[in-house]
């Protein structure tokens, strides 16, 4: 098949590797891909830089921008009406909201057959404003009646969507965010990276992994982590990841006077997380929007239980006293109260984590998204093309 992914932006973050890895699973099989995308500016990273992939097309457009630009959406959008044509895909996969939504009325305004979209994380959430929330919801409204399939890597986002009018239920499909699970299961401890960190030996070890970026939940870790470190002093929070608000973060931490307690490892190259996450004890992820949050997923397939906020897709992986503790959005005391439960009892801490490897292990490998979606695709154009058979 040739097939055509859009995405707004290739920075180091979950939708990106989502979409990298399809890519590289569709390649090995025989298939032509092309990557379309806008450039990848800012602290989150470049996450085509230095892949081992086998190689595939990667076409710029400069126009496709995250931020809204009539004049840039509209000139993104003719690109792509014009590039589609050119091309003859047989499938064009978009991600993300702009690059879902400009895609998808692209792609079959050019006539291609089949057209698919991925809901990684809604637009649309309790935490944005009303009038941003009416217009997202407008948008992929419209989008989806553009588009002959849409997946999502959680059942949550199907609900929010349906809810909402999106499109019906029997539009959607939920598909598990794909990754390198057995890189993160046989990941172990490093005393030299460790050391590097400049993480004493035998001190217990928090981490949180996403970027430094507003509803990330770093505005809830940080006062937690002040009365966590009055019952365990010791404690160490590994932040995993980089991003716009790194300045603001070390001021706050500074305020609570827990400057020695927060180690910052920076932005990590994908393949090295499950290296940083064998450092820890267990993981807390505190971000307001989610689909389903890949680094829980991860900190679970590396054999540590997460505490997290009990919204969107994450009830789905952090099951409450079974692969760690899904709290109450935005509480404080019950994060510090999870994460205190789990600190002072090594044999929990290792219970929950075993559970949790075992829950994500093969549901989200890598090679598993892959096949779903080949067998999405084809069975998707086998149907179409039937449909424009004489006779048929």
């Amino acid at each position: 098949m040739k097939i055509c992914h859009i995405i707004t932006r290739m920075i180091v973050g979950g939708a990106q590797e989502n979409t990298l890895l399809t890519i590289a699973d569709h390649v090995r099989k025989g298939h032509q891909v092309t990557l379309v995308t806008g450039f990848s500016p800012g602290r989150e990273g470049k996450l085509l830089e230095n892949v081992d992939f086998p190689e595939f097309e990667i076409v710029t457009i400069p126009s496709l921008i995250r931020e809204l630009s009539p004049m840039q959406d509209l000139k993104a959008y003719r690109e792509l009406v014009r590039f589609f044509r050119e091309r003859q895909f047989d499938v064009v996969h978009t991600h993300s909201s702009k690059a879902g939504i400009l895609g998808r009325i692209a792609a079959r305004r050019a006539g291609v057959p089949v057209v698919v979209h991925t809901v990684h994380g809604q637009a649309f959430h309790p935490y944005e404003k009303f009038y941003r929330n009416a217009i997202y919801i407008a948008s992929e409204w419209l989008a989806a009646k553009f588009c002959d399939r849409i997946y999502a890597v959680a059942q949550a986002m199907i609900d929010s969507s349906v809810a909402a009018h999106v499109a019906p239920r029997e539009k959607y499909r939920v598909v598990y965010s794909g990754m390198d699970t057995r890189r993160f299961a046989a990941a172990q401890p490093s005393e030299e990276l460790r050391a590097s960190l400049g993480i004493p030996p035998d001190v217990p070890v928090v981490a949180a992994l996403a970027r430094l970026f507003p509803l990330k939940g770093y505005e809830f870790l940080i006062p937690a982590a002040a009365d966590i470190c009055k019952r365990f002093p010791k404690t160490r929070f590994l932040v995993i990841g980089d991003g716009p608000m790194r300045a603001e973060l070390d001021e706050k931490i500074a305020q609570y006077g827990l400057t020695d307690h927060f180690v910052f490892a920076g932005l990590v190259p994908p393949e090295k997380v499950a290296d940083y996450l064998a450092l820890s004890d267990l993981l807390c992820h505190l971000s307001l929007r989610e689909g389903l949050p890949r680094s829980a997923v991860q900190s679970l397939a590396s054999g540590r239980p997460v505490v997290a906020f009990r919204l969107d897709g994450t009830p789905e992986v952090v099951r409450n006293d079974q692969t760690g503790f899904c709290v109450t959005p935005e509480s404080v005391p019950e994060v510090v109260a999870a994460v205190c439960t789990l600190l002072e009892d090594e044999e929990l801490r290792r219970r929950l984590g075993e559970n949790g490897r075992k829950l994500v292990l093969e549901q989200f490998d890598w090679h598993k998204m892959g096949d779903i979606l080949e067998q999405e695709y084809a069975g998707l154009l086998q149907s179409k093309r039937g449909k424009a058979t004489p006779g048929n």
